[in-house]
């Protein structure tokens, strides 16, 4: 009996190590994450770094117990592919896929791998996901839909004479191609006219902005990689020919931009890290609806204005978050 009671005590003490250790292991197992990129520019780093400092924050950390895999297509789209390939025979834990032509290459590619794309404008007219309370499928993500309204408005507070705006874009970027779709629907209810200037690939975009010159009285960039990604043309021509540049990219703004009012790309990374974690820890994507982003920011650039022959006024520069020196 007494021994009989001391087997069932050492029993259950070796099965609660037992436990304890295979919990201990899980904690420690290794997760694989890997992460594609269409082309390198600030906004779209700062993603990559947020996701990055998100899981961090929540454990994952790289050689420890995170497999962290990282590519840029460096703006080709055959790249991008292949990189999306290369990631579905690897077999990851979760693929990010940040803007919209890696996120539809990565899909494509996926075959069931749990796939979080960030910063896409239109998950829904790209095909990411049936629809964004319901994605569907191994796909979900953050979207950076961006509010077109107020960034015309933002277009005539820097140029209130402004009667035609000219937007450069990448046909080829369904996302691209969305926002300038928006920029018609709202242009016209503000007294603009919209002159369109395509640019397939990074080189062109000089060519573009320069076409515009003597068409229009104001530039908009709406979240094209292919355009951002080659900024100091459009802003090269804008300032010979004092033409103001407005765009929906904030971190343009450091770069030469007059002004954005848009969303903080490093805090987009965050919280497409947060949603990364949830499939890590065994939610399934097609149950986690699309996130939109709730915070906007309004960044200014008065030298940059300056340079292309605008004075902001005071009660624009009193809204602003970051003012640019």
């Amino acid at each position: 009996m007494q021994l009989n009671a001391k087997f069932k005590k050492w029993a259950a003490g070796s099965l609660l190590a037992a436990a304890t250790l295979t919990t201990s292991l899980i904690a420690q197992a290794e997760s694989y994450v890997a992460i594609t990129q269409i082309v390198e520019h600030p906004s779209l780093d700062a993603i990559r770094q947020g996701v990055k400092d998100e899981l961090a924050e929540r454990g994952y950390n790289e050689g420890q117990n995170l497999k962290w895999n990282y590519e840029s297509a460096q703006g080709n789209p055959t790249i991008a592919a292949q990189i999306a390939k290369k990631f579905a025979g690897d077999g990851p834990d979760v693929i990010v896929a940040i803007t919209t032509p890696s996120a539809q290459t990565a899909v494509a590619s996926a075959r069931g791998i749990p796939v979080v794309f960030s910063a896409v404008t239109d998950p829904v007219g790209a095909k990411l996901v049936k629809a964004l309370d319901k994605p569907g499928r191994w796909v979900t993500g953050t979207t950076d839909m961006l509010p077109m309204g107020k960034h015309m408005d933002l277009v005539k507070q820097v140029a209130p004479a402004a009667k035609s705006v000219g937007v450069i874009f990448n046909p080829g970027e369904a996302n691209a191609v969305s926002s300038v779709k928006m920029v018609h629907e709202t242009a016209p209810e503000r007294g603009m006219k919209v002159v369109e200037a395509a640019a397939t690939k990074s080189a062109d975009v000089l060519a573009a902005a320069r076409s515009l010159v003597g068409k229009v009285d104001a530039i908009y960039l709406p979240i094209d990689n292919t355009v951002i990604s080659a900024l100091e043309a459009v802003l090269k021509v804008a300032e010979q020919a004092d033409i103001p540049v407005i765009t929906g990219d904030t971190d343009s703004v450091n770069r030469g931009a007059i002004a954005a009012v848009g969303f903080n790309y490093y805090q987009v990374g965050r919280q497409t890290g947060a949603m990364v974690e949830r499939i890590l820890k065994g939610e399934k994507p097609k149950n986690i609806p699309v996130e939109g982003i709730a915070t906007m920011e309004l960044v200014l650039n008065p030298a940059a204005a300056e340079r292309m022959g605008v004075t902001l006024s005071q009660d624009l520069i009193q809204q602003a978050k970051t003012i640019v020196k």
